[in-house]
């Protein structure tokens, strides 16, 4: 259920980035029609030796700026016609001399400036809109900024259309924002509640909550009015953003992919980032693109990698990175970032699906292989020849000693009981494996009619083990050991704990049929460590081996916090 809700998340994300592609396609196409509504002569320096010498020498002068356009075409006359002007300062703008509006308000004598928005709209007069030639006025103070030697720009359009083009857009840029911030909403909450806190998730979560703000911060122009005079604020957020985010894009790659150099990666794409913004530094849009180039350059290199050690998704996201460099080039850049973006993202969240189907399979395995230790854990104790022989002794007992026979069924019940306790168990305490152990050594001290003694040394009674595997390791001795002078067979188990690891320690003082070096490979050797790779993974260390007392067993389980 979780993936499936999962996956049909990421395909409502990728339909609808894909219905925002195509309607940006569409949109573009719209608005060819409505590019050749004015040619103009735009004078923006009254002296090119002097840049913007019609600022005045003083902070508090007042510019005057004429600007001659020749209306030559209207697609639609009936529309009322608009004016779009892009620059810094408080002004008012006239249109042949007619006031059209003002943007801010101008210092004055005992009164500061009021800034104004980087773009205005105003709406030109039908009567003074008809084809053929025309001044556009700009009058007005600019008391900040000056240094930036920014110019004036003016645009004739569609009125309507002017204010329409960015709601539409931003509609889209809404839908997109919002589904990148349920998905890093989503991607937190599955870190945090996690048992598992992969470095991925994390990252993936990070990236889709800065691609959110990077929207909102692009865009957010269109919801608020912002002065002038923070203009390069916003460029400078955006900036940021976009150089975290072409750090963290690569770092994902190279730890979902396996990078092997990602510290020298890292530092270098870092290097590369920092050189561009010192070299293009006040260039933001420039350096905004040479961040998101050098983004994807360093992204296939390590899904190219990926695709040559024959990584499944490696070639998938070489493609996604190639299709959006492709976008970025042949889009206008405010769109094509984000495109390329998104297709970054999903090309990001295929990852996460094929990752996550290999949790699905491995926590299948992993309950396959719990219910078959289970069973293995049973079998253990009702193997026929096990049964027969234990029954056999028990009818000599019961015939030649009564008493001693009742002993003998009482310990084999206690072997059984504690053994059926501990079969659905992955972990049980280090004391009930230690009493299923000396039952089992009482059922067969009956069972071989010899000494088989128990001891322990600095057992820690709060420790958890794996069930059955001491059990397991003593069973091996029992048939793979012969008594000592005395008649007995005598099991050592000890515990030691040290900073990385805790082990423990199985003595068995006997004669050894066999001196040589253990087969690991056997069946319950191979139930061992079945049973450590459930509960431990990779962290663990099994060893068995002849020493001069007899035989020693070593279990090493490393410390992973």
């Amino acid at each position: 259920m979780h993936f499936a809700i999962r996956y049909l998340f990421y395909l409502y994300l990728m339909y609808r980035s894909a219905f925002f592609t195509i309607f940006l396609v569409l949109l573009f196409t719209s608005c060819k029609q409505y590019t050749e509504f004015v040619k103009s002569d735009v004078t923006y320096y009254k002296d090119d030796d002097k840049p913007h010498d019609y600022l005045g020498s003083s902070p508090d002068s007042i510019f005057k700026v004429n600007i001659d356009v020749d209306l030559y075409k209207r697609e639609n006359p009936s529309a009322p016609l608009g004016l779009q002007i892009n620059a810094f300062g408080a002004f008012d703008v006239y249109w042949d001399g007619v006031l059209v509006g003002s943007n801010g308000k101008m210092a004055k004598s005992g009164q500061s400036e009021v800034p104004g928005t980087e773009m205005s709209y105003y709406q030109i007069p039908e009567k003074l809109a008809g084809k053929g030639k025309h001044i556009v006025t700009i009058t007005g103070t600019q008391m900040q900024l000056r240094e930036t030697l920014r110019g004036i720009d003016v645009k004739l359009e569609s009125y309507l259309r002017l204010h329409r083009a960015p709601l539409i857009v931003m509609s889209f840029m809404n839908l997109m924002a919002g589904a990148f911030l349920i998905a890093s909403i989503y991607y937190f909450f599955l870190y945090i509640n996690s048992t598992r806190k992969e470095a991925t998730v994390l990252l993936f979560g990070i990236i889709c909550l800065l691609f959110f703000c990077l929207l909102i911060i692009e865009y957010i122009k269109f919801y608020i009015d912002i002065p002038y005079t923070h203009f390069y604020t916003r460029l400078q957020i955006v900036g940021l953003l976009t150089f975290i985010i072409s750090i963290l894009v690569p770092w994902y790659f190279m730890l979902q992919f396996g990078f092997k150099r990602k510290r020298l990666f890292l530092f270098l794409l870092f290097a590369g980032l920092v050189i561009i913004y010192v070299k293009h530094y006040g260039h933001y849009d420039k350096t905004a693109i040479y961040f998101s180039y050098v983004m994807c350059f360093v992204s296939i290199i390590i899904a190219a990698d990926a695709a040559f050690r024959k990584i499944k998704g490696g070639v998938i996201v070489v493609a996604g990175l190639l299709a959006s460099i492709v976008v970025n080039k042949f889009i206008f850049y405010d769109f094509g970032l984000f495109i390329s973006f998104t297709i970054i993202v999903l090309s990001m969240l295929y990852l996460h699906t094929i990752k996550t189907k290999a949790l699905e399979e491995a926590h299948n395995a992993s309950l396959l292989l719990s219910s078959r230790l289970q069973l293995e854990l049973v079998k253990k104790n009702i193997q026929p020849h096990f049964l027969r022989n234990t029954l056999t002794s028990l009818i000599d007992w019961i015939e030649e000693s009564p008493q001693q026979g009742v002993v003998f069924i009482r310990a084999l019940a206690d072997e059984f009981d504690i053994m059926n306790s501990i079969s659905e168990d992955t972990l049980i305490p280090v004391r009930q494996e230690i009493e299923l152990c000396k039952k089992h050594l009482e059922v067969m001290s009956f069972r071989k009619e010899l000494n088989y003694k128990w001891e322990e040394k600095n057992i820690d009674e709060n420790e958890e083990i794996p069930p059955a595997i001491i059990h397991t390791i003593i069973e091996n001795g029992i048939t793979h050991s012969l008594p000592s002078k005395d008649g007995s067979i005598t099991f050592c188990l000890s515990f030691i704990r040290e900073k990385k690891y805790k082990q423990y320690t199985l003595l068995t003082v006997a004669k050894n049929r066999n001196k040589k070096k253990s087969d690991l490979s056997g069946t319950g050797f191979k139930y061992i460590k079945a049973r450590l790779n459930e509960s431990y993974g990779n962290n663990w260390q099994f060893d068995s081996f002849a020493v001069e007392e007899g035989w020693l067993t070593e279990i090493k389980i490393f410390d992973t916090k």
